[in-house]
């Protein structure tokens, strides 16, 4: 006689975890902070115990991503791939912190729409135009302003700014461990997290 198996509910790892899972979505230009950010709050995270996986755009781009390219429609498929995997893990009763540009709203929202009944926390990493090109680690912003790089978020493409994000940093005025510590606090002020 064969005996059936259940399924391993969300409930059921997040209760094993101490923690609820959830969707950490940091949006942002390049060059604003957001994976400093991000690998940070993963780091404060895992040192408490937390279940928690960080998803970056370079890391995805070279693997999961790798057949897509830069036109509007690749970066759309980019993040609805994003989205979709960041569900999964986070159903999987992990915290995710997810670390893309991710430029319009309509994307964001489909990415949180993805995440239910995950909550999904959009961060702003909010730096101002001239400091994130001062910044920029890369070089890229001096190939976009002179035309080598097209459609550079920013530059010669929109960034819609979130609306009503749950967090919003101004990293030109916030040091990076102040930054970190506000989504902490965030993660416990709402339960995702015990003190």
């Amino acid at each position: 006689m064969t005996r059936a198996i259940a399924a391993v509910e969300s409930e059921e790892r997040q209760r094993r975890n101490g923690h609820r899972s959830a969707v950490v979505w940091l949006t942002g230009l390049s060059a604003a902070g957001k994976s400093t950010i991000a690998r940070g709050v993963e780091a404060a995270l895992f040192a408490r115990g937390v279940q928690v996986y960080g998803l970056d755009g370079d890391d995805l781009r070279r693997g999961l991503c790798r057949d897509l390219g830069f036109s509007p429609e690749d970066r759309s498929e980019n993040l609805r791939r994003v989205g979709e995997l960041a569900a999964v893990l986070a159903d999987a009763g992990l915290v995710v912190i997810a670390s893309f540009i991710s430029p319009y709203r309509r994307e964001r929202a489909t990415a949180g729409a993805a995440a239910v009944p995950a909550p999904f926390i959009e961060v702003f990493v909010d730096c101002p135009l001239d400091e994130c090109v001062r910044r920029d680690p890369k070089g890229l912003y001096l190939r976009a302003l002179s035309g080598e790089l097209p459609e550079f978020t920013g530059v010669s493409a929109p960034y819609e700014p979130p609306e009503r994000p749950q967090i919003h940093l101004r990293t030109d005025r916030l040091p990076v461990v102040q930054s970190v510590d506000l989504v902490v606090q965030y993660l416990e002020q709402t339960g995702i997290l015990t003190r």
